[in-house]
């Protein structure tokens, strides 16, 4: 980690007898990704808009690179942020190059930057053509673009694979690992939650405004107490169960030849050294982030 980017304190924003966001506490430091998830109406969104300085807190403290970033001193800091909405409102007329041109003058950028920058998202060769010629993913790509003019220091990116296909979302993510690597702080919100695993360092789980969990996957799985299900096929299984009963204990039969048992993560391995039987495709199965998700928001643990 590079050093704190976003400090959030008490923070609460009310509209009217809303509460958007309450009593919340997050930190996030440069050269980490973090997952940002939730319902609709959890308070992503507000919470991104405090980051960029367009709303402020009703109370509590909001700090991006030491600053207030709604501030009118904040200028510097704000030209270190970048941003991508979910929906990308870009003028259809303009083409790609003059878009991003721009956005260049606005963030105080050098438009010479921009032919490299269109080629690291894959879209110089339209770069001359309409925006409103573009499909969806292409848009997507271009509003990447400006949200990287200038190597922002804070990255702030709102379902950002949205419209991409596969191989984009692999080209999306290898982006995201070079800016962490030279120290950025990338937080992703989205709702495709099994494409986060593997590419966050944590999550922050949003519910009706507060945050109810903060960690890494395995942290969250700890939290939410759900066991992982060991899950194996057994060369006639009806006639092995049948002869050991005993040792078969616990163990649920799932569907032909197949058996599954749930335990604790500490007993996952003397639970794989001591099978009695010959066994065939052996599976663990760990809590995934739409499960972890499911069960915070029910309120557990």
């Amino acid at each position: 980690m590079t050093g704190e980017t976003v400090v959030m304190r008490g923070v609460a924003r009310r509209y009217g007898r809303n509460e958007a966001v309450r009593d919340l506490d997050l930190t996030l430091s440069g050269g980490e990704c973090v997952g940002l998830v939730g319902h609709n109406g959890a308070g992503k969104t507000t919470l991104i808009k405090m980051m960029l300085g367009l709303a402020r807190p009703s109370s509590g403290s909001v700090l991006v690179l030491g600053e207030d970033p709604a501030a009118g001193a904040a200028a510097r800091a704000r030209r270190e942020l970048g941003y991508l909405p979910e929906n990308v409102a870009l003028h259809p007329s303009m083409t790609g190059a003059e878009t991003l041109a721009f956005y260049a003058r606005l963030k105080r950028q050098p438009v010479a930057r921009n032919a490299a920058l269109l080629e690291r998202v894959g879209i110089a060769a339209a770069a001359h053509r309409r925006v409103g010629a573009y499909s969806k993913g292409m848009r997507q790509r271009l509003g990447l673009a400006q949200a990287l003019l200038g190597e922002p220091r804070v990255l702030l990116l709102d379902e950002p694979t949205s419209g991409l296909d596969p191989a984009l979302r692999q080209s999306f993510y290898e982006i995201i690992r070079d800016l962490r690597r030279g120290g950025a702080m990338v937080l992703l919100s989205s709702h495709a939650l099994a494409e986060l695993e593997g590419q966050v360092d944590r999550v922050v789980v949003m519910n009706q405004g507060r945050k109810v969990a903060d960690g890494s996957i395995a942290d969250l799985r700890a939290l939410a107490a759900i066991q992982p299900r060991i899950r194996l096929r057994l060369p006639r299984a009806p006639r092995a169960v049948a002869n050991g009963p005993d040792a078969w204990a616990g163990w649920s039969s799932i569907s032909e030849g197949v058996l599954e048992l749930s335990c604790e993560e500490s007993e996952v391995a003397s639970a794989l050294r001591g099978l009695p039987g010959a066994a065939e495709d052996i599976e663990i199965i760990r809590p995934s982030l739409d499960e972890l998700y499911a069960a915070f928001q029910k309120g557990a643990p």
